[in-house]
């Protein structure tokens, strides 16, 4: 296909992005001349203009009935498909889920532009052969390789990454933190995907009496949860949440130690940046959102074995040397 100008359709929170990015790198390197524009929620523009290298516009997604990520409105959604017309791409793709919402939506407001990618709706598959059977299995970043593959692209790319600059690590030195500690996020977009406090406050204090400093990310919403596992702690950690913006928060990663989170945005950031990392998974998919190299992280299903001791364990294995 000779495409000039692309659209990728992905309205989801900064995990999901970081997965799709090798298979989005590799779209890039087959159209190296061509427009592509990212189609994604207001709130991860920061995040898309940090990979210009791989894009050349942000349109905003206003949402849409059924879509969990943001508010519905129908003003500003009509408004947005008349843009979206208006675009002319020569494709979208449609790199959200397994269609069953979006694929209908992306072709109300795509006017002429075709719309590829995944699909479970046998009808659409056997109308479209830009659309491949959603692969309801595997690594996430996985899936969306195979989606470039359906489309006939060679893929030269297979790993995240995230672009960091030199002043994320210039606003960084003002903390004068040293390198000397471990990141650790206690925080997530759902309280059933929280490792319990007390147990972020035990392996807190593991890690302070073996040296490190702990220093606690997130974002300014997550401010509860932090003062929580630190009023269990006996040890004094550093609290950063919603002091630091997605720059400063990649370079306090990159020269840390390691992470321990919950399988959340920041262990897919952790992964993207090659820092070592253990992540329990609270969800019970570790094998889709669980970082893929496993000699640099370590993945531990709290809902198949929720033992402490695996933790620690792990910490002290990947983290201490």
């Amino acid at each position: 296909m000779q495409l000039k100008k692309i659209g990728v359709f992905r309205a989801l929170k900064i995990g999901d992005l970081l997965c799709a990015m090798p298979a989005i790198q590799n779209l890039r390197t087959a159209y190296p001349s061509a427009q592509i524009v990212f189609i994604g929620l207001p709130a991860t523009r920061n995040l898309i203009e940090r990979y210009n290298k791989l894009f050349d516009r942000f349109i905003d997604f206003p949402g849409y009935p059924g879509l969990p990520e943001i508010p519905f409105d129908e003003v500003k959604f009509n408004r947005f498909c008349k843009d979206i017309s208006l675009e002319a791409f020569d494709i979208i793709l449609q790199m959200q889920g397994n269609g069953t919402i979006v694929n209908a939506m992306l072709k109300k407001c795509a006017g002429s532009s075709p719309v590829a990618g995944f699909a479970i709706d046998p009808a659409e598959l056997a109308v479209n052969p830009l659309f491949m059977r959603y692969p309801n299995a595997g690594h996430e970043s996985l899936r969306h390789l195979a989606l470039m593959q359906h489309l006939g692209l060679p893929l030269v790319h297979k790993e995240m990454f995230f672009p960091l600059h030199q002043a994320d690590f210039d606003r960084l030195d003002e903390l004068n933190l040293g390198e000397n500690y471990i990141c650790m996020h206690c925080g997530s977009s759902a309280a059933w995907r929280q490792w319990p406090p007390a147990d972020f406050a035990r392996i807190a204090d593991y890690c302070a009496r073996h040296a490190f400093g702990v220093v606690f990310t997130g974002t300014s919403a997550e401010l509860g949860i932090m003062y929580e596992v630190a009023g269990l702690m006996k040890e004094q950690p550093i609290i950063l949440a919603g002091k630091t913006d997605l720059g400063m928060a990649g370079a306090l990663l990159k020269r840390s130690k390691g992470l321990i989170a919950n399988c959340t945005g920041i262990a897919h950031l952790a992964a993207a940046l090659k820092v070592k990392s253990v992540v329990i998974s609270m969800d019970g998919e570790p094998e889709r959102w669980g970082p893929l190299d496993t000699n640099r992280h370590k993945t531990i299903d709290w809902t198949k074995t929720p033992d402490y001791s695996l933790v620690q364990q792990a910490v002290k294995q990947m983290l201490f040397h």
